[in-house]
């Protein structure tokens, strides 16, 4: 098992450290009466709540009578965040923080919401590989999952470290040996999700260890990882001994015995069971991570109703039975013959769901705050497709089932030019279970918020709904709100017209397009097309076409590029591993050693982003006072918005001199807008807050 240390009595010492912090860093002003910004969410004197339960409350579109709170944030040392649980009887939680891939500094942590800010958490465990699933299990104690293992402790105890129990080891995890005896030092798919039935019995998700088990072609033989008594992609049984409670396991205990439940699942991590389960026809959910493919609307995620001894298609059938075109040789013979259309071992999705929406958390409401979802399936999407991002309400019938209708269904997409779209397989629009949207709005909104990623979902003994979201590394409670709600935030994504003006700037200069060629060639082309998209790149296009499609679609993605400034985009931080996210591409670690140049590739990557914009490249100077922004034509002097110290802007006139004393910039490519400005091609900056790069 994972070693596990235990600090004891540890407070996090944050008080008013944040609120200082955040003025230094020009987040806030020193004046009370100004918002400040907490992991991006700006936050000013309302509230959602009530008493010591009542906090600052974010702009987050949501249902009419719902508001959302924001209880801790990446101030209060929160890394990546993953789940949450309540302590029972008891108004304190237990938070799983993975802190992020590749390492092993998770931790599990006691949040208190009645303490102060900068008060509430405190750790518990540290040293844990992996920790997500968080579960109450049927002795009423508090169950805890690494990457290999299933043990239950006391969040409570003087010393939690030695309450702990181990009660399921050796399962895969992040490091795995295939069937071929290839070895796999970072499994696609390690954590571990769990649910427990009333009898006491124990379901495991054991993830795919990749997207698509797609071997060189061509592929024969059935994808092997998935095969067997120790399967992955599949849910694992564990049966109690009589008393329904698992023992704990000695050094020298073997491991409990297992059978695999169901096959063909990618990734459960979310998991549902009706209360009267198992019971015969009440149902057990499982929301399926489905594949990557390079369409926004291909393949959709899954609601599976799963069923012991069933398949449910991966890696051979996406959506309803469409046959994966790599195992074509697969689905002709043996046991998979027909698999997706004509096998009675395959039980297809009981409906879709968004497509890339990545289903992370699902649950059946229980509780009085919210009368009107009592016995409805919520469902979180942690996606950062514009399918993603958002929490959605299923009705449903007496047995859990949500309540399916004929196509077309349709359903809303954030900031794209269809605003709703249909549930469609390759065969054209199917039926599908429709569904509510507690959070439907929950896109990036310059000045207001980022992007959400719900992951962690549970509801509290008084009826709250708390979740963690691990990409702005925030603790969230909803409760009712009075009133209409606001208006829904608008799209304020990087603009067609700014698009097209930074590829102009690129086109124009010749080394920038020998940059862009390289990128496109050796990165994109090589590592990246069939991931997780296509790049928009077609058969037939040009070289420079090509070049053009790219930069197009790296410019349009929120995040991955500021010009001027490499060190602050996604598409440096994911190639190199930076921060919580997953590297990419997969393998990406491995690659400075195995392809000759391509440390010199990630190099030419910065450079590109660094000398996108013609100018100076400058760095906004520590300390007060904040560093505000003014539009370049208004003659009112109308402030745009406030950038942090330390940000980098591209000063492309040092002297204005329609503005004297002020440098003119290029539009900021990040959040800081306050959406009182017009869309324009440059701003105003004091001379004073402006520093050379070094």
């Amino acid at each position: 098992m994972t070693q596990l240390t235990f600090q004891d009595g540890r407070r996090s010492l944050c008080v008013g450290v944040a609120a200082v912090v955040a003025i230094l860093l020009g987040f806030a002003s020193p004046a009370a009466s100004e918002p400040v910004r907490k992991s991006g969410y700006v936050v000013g004197t309302e509230t959602c709540g009530s008493g010591d339960l009542a906090f600052p409350r974010v702009q987050i579109d949501m249902k009419a009578g719902f508001c959302a709170g924001l209880v801790a944030s990446e101030e209060e040392h929160l890394k990546f965040p993953r789940s949450i649980i309540q302590v029972p009887g008891r108004d304190l939680f237990v938070v799983a923080d993975m802190g992020g891939w590749g390492r092993n500094d998770g931790r599990l942590l006691l949040l208190d919401p009645h303490a102060a800010g900068g008060q509430r958490l405190k750790e518990l465990l540290t040293g844990v590989e992996y920790p997500f699933g968080l579960v109450i299990g049927p002795d009423k104690k508090l169950y805890a999952s690494t990457d290999e293992t299933i043990f239950r402790f006391d969040p409570l105890a003087d010393n939690p470290r030695g309450t702990l129990e181990t009660i399921i080891r050796h399962m895969p995890g992040r490091r795995i040996t295939l069937p071929d005896g290839t070895r796999i030092e970072e499994s696609a798919h390690p954590l571990k999700q769990f649910v427990f039935d009333r009898n006491g019995r124990l379901f495991v998700n054991v993830g795919a260890h990749s997207d698509d088990c797609i071997s060189p072609a061509p592929i024969t033989k059935p994808c092997a990882p998935a095969e067997g008594p120790s399967a992955m992609a599949a849910i694992w049984l564990f049966t109690p001994p009589s008393g329904g409670v698992f023992a704990a396991l000695k050094a020298n205990d073997p491991d409990p015995p297992h059978t695999i439940y169901a096959r063909g699942l990618r990734n459960s991590m979310a998991l549902a069971l009706h209360p009267s389960f198992p019971d015969a026809g009440y149902a057990f959910l499982q929301g399926e991570n489905g594949r990557d493919l390079p369409d926004l609307f291909k393949p959709n995620e899954e609601i599976n109703a799963i069923e012991q001894g069933k398949h449910y298609g991966w890696p051979y059938c996406y959506d309803l039975s469409t046959p994966s075109p790599e195992f074509k040789l697969v689905l002709l013979s043996g046991v998979y013959k027909s698999l997706c259309t004509g096998n009675a071992l395959y039980k297809a999705p009981f409906s879709l769901l968004p497509p890339h929406g990545a289903p992370l958390a699902m649950l059946y409401y229980h509780g009085t705050k919210f009368p009107e979802l009592e016995g409805k399936l919520l469902v979180g999407l942690h996606g950062y497709r514009p399918t993603g991002s958002r929490v959605l309400i299923y009705d449903v019938d007496d047995h859990g089932f949500p309540k399916p209708a004929p196509a077309p269904v349709r359903y809303h997409v954030s900031c794209a030019a269809d605003p709703t779209h249909s549930f469609q397989t390759d065969a054209g629009d199917v039926a599908a279970a429709p569904f509510d949207e507690l959070i439907a709005g929950w896109h990036r909104v310059n000045g207001a918020r980022p992007q959400g990623a719900p992951v962690g979902m549970t509801i509290a003994e008084d009826g709250a709904i708390w979740l963690v979201e691990d990409k702005n590394q925030t603790i969230i409670r909803i409760d009712r709100a009075a009133g209409d709600p606001p208006p829904p935030l608008p799209c304020d994504t990087r603009s067609q017209a700014l698009i097209d003006q930074l590829a102009g700037f690129v086109a124009k200069d010749a080394q920038d397009r020998i940059r862009l060629t390289t990128l496109r060639k050796n990165l994109v082309e090589k590592h990246c097309v069939g991931c997780h998209s296509d790049f928009g790149l077609k058969e037939g296009q040009s070289d420079a076409d090509k070049d053009a499609t790219v930069l197009r679609f790296m410019l349009s993605q929120d995040g991955w590029i500021f010009p001027g400034d490499p060190t602050s985009g996604k598409l440096r931080t994911r190639l190199r591993g930076i921060g919580a996210e997953k590297l990419m591409p997969p393998g990406g670690e491995g690659l400075p050693k195995t392809e000759p140049g391509y440390a010199a590739l990630l190099t030419t990557v910065d450079l590109l982003v660094a000398k996108m914009v013609p100018g100076t490249p400058m760095r906004i100077k520590l300390g007060l006072p904040q560093r505000k922004f003014f539009a370049k034509t208004d003659k009112t002097n109308k402030e745009c918005g406030e950038i942090p110290a330390a940000r980098v802007v591209v000063v492309t006139q040092r002297n204005a001199v329609d503005k004297p004393g002020f440098s003119r910039f290029f539009r900021p490519a990040d959040p800081y807008l306050n959406g009182e400005c017009s869309d324009d091609d440059g701003y105003y900056i004091r001379q004073e807050f402006l520093v050379p790069v070094q």
